[in-house]
């Protein structure tokens, strides 16, 4: 079984800033429409949000990246291709594992940058999509189905959820330190998370220092138990 930290959303470099949180609840800001899109910010009721952690460079009529897209039905949709999908397929990720969705959030008013987890994924199906998307992610304008970005274009689905409170238990970031240094599991150790092999980035204290680009972050816990409970702790603590 594989974990896979999935950053999304807004921050310095997509978007401008962080995504707020409004009401005690995290609201993650999709990143600004590339290749293809039908969604704006303000049919997600995201228009003021993105405007302001934006400086008003974005409002509610920009097309947004809708992805993921979580549904009323409690299922998450999540679209990734090239060199990111490239690495999810090289790392074994499949059926049964789980995308935890992180972003970069701070309150509106103040409060420091951090990232947390938002969300979650639970893959049941991979729907590979190079030689065209299925009728019904078309009509909910998945952007990922909307256009093929790249022949290995693929949509993960299952059971998925976002937070319904910015809890200090879906926290990564150390308290006081800048978004990149991370408070880490005990199961979680240097050679068990990709993209984390520099020895450096393994601090005394359980604290990894992130790196700052890159879209997934896999780890392979295998059958070990210690990291399957703490999961289910992160999933109950989502909701």
């Amino acid at each position: 079984m594989r974990i896979v930290f999935s950053r999304k959303g807004f921050d310095s470099a997509a978007g401008g800033g962080a995504s707020p949180i409004v009401n005690g609840r995290p609201l993650s800001l999709p990143i600004p429409a590339g290749a293809a899109s039908a969604t704006t910010y303000g049919a997600l009721g995201l228009g003021a949000h993105a405007a302001a952690a934006s400086r008003g460079k974005f409002g509610p009529d920009d097309l947004c990246h809708h992805d993921p897209m979580f549904t009323d039905a409690g299922e998450c949709l999540f679209g990734q291709c090239g060199a990111a999908q490239t690495h999810l397929e090289r790392q074994g990720v499949g059926i049964g594992d789980v995308f935890l969705f992180f972003g970069l959030f701070r309150e509106e008013e103040s409060g420091e940058p951090h990232h947390r987890i938002f969300g979650y994924l639970k893959v049941e199906e991979i729907v590979p999509l190079a030689h065209g998307a299925p009728e019904e992610l078309l009509a909910i304008s998945h952007p990922h189905a909307l256009a093929m970005h790249h022949r290995n274009d693929v949509i993960y689905r299952g059971p998925g959820k976002v937070a319904a409170r910015a809890s200090n238990a879906l926290r990564l970031t150390v308290a006081g330190g800048p978004p990149t240094l991370w408070h880490r599991p005990e199961w979680l150790r240097r050679g068990g998370l990709s993209y984390h092999d520099k020895p450096e980035r393994w601090l005394h204290g359980k604290r990894l220092k992130a790196v700052a680009r890159g879209q997934e972050f896999v780890a392979d816990i295998g059958r070990r138990q210690a990291p399957r409970d703490w999961l289910a702790s992160i999933l109950e603590e989502i909701g």
